[in-house]
């Protein structure tokens, strides 16, 4: 493609001074000042007692050597460093409260309340910072698109899922989990090469039409490749209007019966809309059928047998079907034997392989295709006339086709023609396009259809320059085969090599010559075998004539689709170059300013200047768009001063739509901020609403809640044993992926309840999931979903019964119920475990290696172990009650040692449950509230693109009030996240300069 130095050196000195401005931005997400505390009472308890704490009880694991797990607290030595990283001291006052630090086995332990004053200094500290910095919305780091933004961005920007991020590195998490946090996505030499391969790829696929810019789902650089396209294009439009004579028989049946069918308001156009079908040929098919024709005739026939059509029988709504079947194949029978001998014309010293007489052929053959060949011209017979109008009916009303989308070489007599090229008109060793649709385009399409086909093959000549290769394969065919018609020295001014040989006056010459000498050909008959089929008139003279009439023909037509052609491409350019700008604007999420329009067709002149094509420079141009930093960066730069003030209303558009979309703002979005409205928050209501019920939210589930629930890379996972779990298809893995996404799809499109995740009854399966459950389904096609309500009955239903989340949590040969209630706790109610030692013993990887003991008992003895006790007593009985589900969730009543397996639990309060019901029990009385607070935090800090700070505490405390008053519907969380001072606001340039704190980043 070849994009100049120049436009790659400008693209790297804007990104490395974003990456400066990534760099200074860094440290705004200060808690503030931590001068700013004043209170002695904290300074004074930090040192008189809190420190001494840490001194007696934590730092001998703690310290600044060694660490365990980690987590050093040598370094708090004053009441600033504990300001400075609260989020540490919240997992310091997890410990404390549940009275695992110090752990049990430490050789002194501190008294109740000891512990009891250094919970309330930290809950205290922690409030009284919370309320100091309400109101800091938190800074908006400038970040790069993350690689499933980009993706979906490009899809949106040129309708096609292109995903040209494939080989692109994995996106690092933040803290909070998410990879869409300018925390965490930088930008690298060897990145940024990537995302120029990645534009110039995506350039590669830009269609230039008549009107515009369009994308094709492959690259489409080679005439061949853009050929394929829009062939493709054209031979699709028709299988989606293929039909079936038995469904219009059967559509003007219940027409007909409408009445009897309890619809007798329904008009024709009804019927034909709740049956798919064309309106305008079932109009032709009723009229046909209202005929009064009595005979041995096809038309005849046909009334009959429709007349001879069952009643309506309420019991058998399809009684007609069988017999509209019939119909239809008595007709396809009765056509076929009524289309007449192929014409065929010829003219000595021609080749009967010649374009000017193959197009005669075609158009005498489509023109033909309502017609009733055998009809008498002379008969005075009324019968006969009658009988040949009947045909004609016949023959009108049911084409030999409705248009051809695959043609064989048409000088070869009928039976000697193999299967031939899509779209192609049927000459030998030349490429070429004939259209051949008329019964189609005339009897079902309607006028949009008309012009959208129409559309369609104007762009094929207009994208493959069609009719110029065309003319140059017919020049090259007549000067090299044998007959050589143009051998003579007079036709060397028109050789197929020749730039300007499609030229008109260069077109208009040959035709001079051309039929000069075709005129002065001698007065012989053509050899048979080159002139097989129909005479039209007797003699040579007729056939003559006629031949002389179709190179005529042959060079105005050909002629006037090259001028077509050319004027098209003049007219387009300044078009293509308006689409350009158009797509430049959509890529960068707001208007251009004047000296973007003029910088981004000087690039193209630029490159036009460089002698490359017209195409090539606006692929070149359109490379330049991509690699923008406003593209492929997200940029809200703040304003002067320490106070927070709103973001741009198109960057709440870009932070709006990448939340609910991980995509760009449609029109509709960036029309709300073009009007300034889109701060006020009944419009980012509004909006939100309508974003959540859009298909484009899948993106707000993949990528939040895949990343949430940890099961974004599923369809990468390969830990199964599949001689062991032979049925753990690649088909079935992707079934299980795709399980939590149509739930998580389905609650948000229709404002269904976050506990319906925990509680809900119902799931969704395809046939091969449905298998795998044991859920009886009707028959469906493999690829179709349904929701099953029951599937409480299967062992289904919500969330934690999932096969993705059994399966991704299980080691391949075995069940762990280690990490599936680690799962539990750490995924759904957002409690942190710390890392295990190095040194823990593990588990057979094996079910089968246990020997005499279960994994139950296995995992108790592990428990013995006074290091791992600490942390196992958190989440194993959360995993135990999943037992009744194998290594890829499949259902069981034993392990692989034979014996049954044991789903009771003892849940960390004592309680005990059985099974996943029984864990639903508990977590509904003793854990929801745990659930909600932690789906909110993940949810608000997904949204803003940040780690969490002290400051959102009360905001977060307002989601949770929204939620019980409305049933703990998604979009009641939605709603209250994207009209929060956080969400529609920033802090100001000046507002601190220290390090980031982290608050509750779980």
């Amino acid at each position: 493609m070849g994009s100049t130095l120049r436009s790659v050196n400008f693209v790297l000195l804007l990104l490395g001074i974003l990456s400066g401005v990534v760099f200074v931005c860094k440290p705004v997400l200060a808690e503030g000042d931590s001068s700013g505390v004043r209170s002695d009472a904290f300074r004074t308890r930090f040192t008189v007692t809190v420190r001494p704490f840490l001194k007696k009880y934590c730092l001998g694991c703690h310290g600044a050597e060694e660490a365990e797990a980690k987590f050093q607290l040598s370094g708090f030595t004053s009441l600033e460093s504990v300001v400075d990283d609260l989020g540490h001291w919240r997992l310091v006052l997890e410990r404390l409260h549940a009275e695992e630090m110090p752990p049990t086995d430490a050789d002194h332990q501190p008294t109740r309340s000891e512990r009891q004053v250094v919970v309330e200094w930290i809950e205290a500290l922690r409030s009284h910072e919370a309320e100091r910095r309400r109101g800091d919305p938190g800074a908006v780091l400038a970040r790069r698109l993350s690689n499933a933004e980009y993706d979906y961005s490009i899809r949106d920007l040129t309708g096609v899922d292109l995903r040209p991020t494939r080989e692109f590195p994995v996106d690092p998490a933040n803290e909070a989990g998410f990879d869409n946090s300018g925390e965490s996505l930088g930008m690298s030499p060897t990145l940024l090469s990537k995302y120029l391969r990645a534009a110039r790829s995506v350039a590669e696929h830009v269609v230039l039409t008549p009107v515009g810019l369009d994308f094709a789902p492959h690259p489409v650089v080679s005439v061949q490749d853009r050929e394929k396209y829009c062939v493709h294009r054209i031979v699709n439009f028709y299988a989606e209007h293929s039909l079936d004579y038995a469904d219009y028989f059967l559509g003007a049946w219940r027409f007909h019966h409408r009445v009897a069918l309890g619809h007798p308001q329904a008009t024709l156009a009804d019927i034909a809309h709740d049956s798919n079908l064309s309106s305008k040929y079932l109009s032709r098919v009723w009229l046909m059928l209202q005929a009064k024709r009595h005979g041995d005739d096809p038309l005849a026939t046909v009334l009959s047998m429709w007349r001879a059509l069952p009643e309506p029988d309420g019991e058998l709504p399809e009684i007609a079907r069988p017999g509209c079947a019939f119909l239809r194949d008595f007709v396809l029978r009765e056509r076929q034997r009524l289309v007449g001998p192929e014409p065929s014309v010829g003219l000595f010293g021609i080749s009967v392989a010649s374009q000017t007489l193959i197009l005669w052929k075609n158009r005498q053959i489509a023109a033909r295709r309502m017609s009733y060949y055998g009809a008498s011209k002379t008969t005075n017979d009324p019968a006969q006339r009658e009988r040949d109008a009947a045909l004609s009916v016949f023959c009108a009303t049911f084409p030999d086709v409705f248009y051809v989308s695959e043609r064989g070489r048409m000088y070869l007599p009928l039976e000697q023609r193999n299967k031939g090229r899509l779209l192609n008109a049927g000459f030998h060793l030349m490429g070429g396009f004939f259209r051949d649709d008329t019964p189609l385009y005339e009897l079902v399409l309607d006028e949009k259809e008309q012009r959208r086909l129409d559309t369609l093959w104007d762009e094929l000549n207009f994208i493959t320059a069609a009719p110029m290769r065309q003319y140059r394969d017919f020049i090259f065919f007549e000067r090299a085969e044998p007959l050589w018609f143009m051998k003579e020295k007079r036709f060397d001014f028109a050789r197929a090599e020749d730039v300007d040989v499609t030229s008109q006056e260069k077109i208009q010459r040959l035709a001079t010559k051309y039929l000069e000498k075709a005129r002065n050909q001698p007065n012989k008959h053509v050899p048979p075998e080159e002139n097989e089929g129909e005479d039209l008139e007797s003699g040579t003279k007729g056939q003559r004539q006629i031949a002389l009439q179709a190179i005529e023909d042959y060079f105005r037509n050909i002629g006037a689709e090259i001028l077509w052609v050319e004027q098209a491409w003049k007219a387009a350019e300044s078009i293509h170059l308006d689409a350009l700008a158009a797509l430049a604007e959509r890529a960068y999420r707001r208007p251009l300013e004047d000296f973007e329009h003029h910088e981004l067709r000087d690039f193209y002149r630029m490159r036009r200047d460089e002698g490359l094509e017209h195409v090539e420079a606006v692929r070149d141009a359109l490379v330049s768009v991509l690699m923008s930093p406003h593209f492929c960066y997200r940029v809200d730069l703040p304003q002067a001063g320490v106070e927070p003030h709103p973001l741009s209303q198109y960057s709440l558009a870009s932070r709006l739509s990448y939340f609910l979309w991980s995509s760009l703002p449609d029109e509709e979005l960036l029309a709300c901020a073009a009007t300034a409205t889109l701060h006020q928050p009944e419009v980012l209501v509004a909006q939100a609403r309508r974003m959540l019920r859009d298909p484009k939210v899948s993106g707000l589930v993949t990528e939040f809640a895949g990343n949430w629930l940890d099961f974004r890379r599923f369809k990468e996972h390969n830990s199964v044993d599949r001689e062991r779990f032979a049925n753990f298809t690649d088909d079935l893995r992707q079934a299980m992926f795709e399980e939590p996404v149509r739930f998580l799809l389905d609650l948000i499109q229709r404002n269904g309840s976050l506990l319906e995740l925990l509680y809900g009854q119902h799931t969704f399966v395809n046939p091969l999931l449905a298998a795998h459950y044991g859920i009886p389904v009707p028959p469906i096609g493999p690829h179709q979903w349904l929701r099953v309500d029951d599937a409480r009955s299967y062992g289904r239903g919500g969330l934690l019964p999932m096969s993705v989340f059994l399966t991704k949590n299980s080691p391949g040969l075995r069940t762990s119920p280690v990490k599936r209630g680690y799962w539990v706790v750490r995924r759904l109610l957002g409690q942190h475990i710390s890392p295990p030692p190095p040194d823990v013993p593990e588990l057979p990887a094996d079910e089968a290696e246990l020997g005499d003991v279960t994994l139950r008992e296995a995992l108790a003895k592990h428990r013995e172990i006074e290091s791992c006790a600490g942390c196992h007593k958190h989440f194993d009985s959360f995993g135990l009650v999943f037992e009744g589900y194998g290594p890829i969730g499949e259902r069981r009543t034993t392990d692989f040692n034979g014996r049954a397996v044991d789903t009771r639990a003892t849940f960390p309060n004592g309680l005990e449950g059985h099974g996943v019901d029984g864990l639903r029990s508990y977590l509904r009385v003793h854990r929801q509230q745990d659930f909600i607070d932690h789906i909110c935090r993940k949810l608000f800090s997904y949204a803003l693109g940040r780690g969490l700070l002290l400051s959102d505490e009360s905001t977060i405390a307002a989601f949770h009030t929204r939620l019980a008053t409305d049933e703990h519907r998604f979009a009641g969380l939605v709603e209250a996240i994207v009209t929060s001072p956080q969400f529609r606001n920033q802090r100001g340039r000046d507002h601190g300069t220290r390090a980031p704190s982290e608050a509750n980043n779980r």
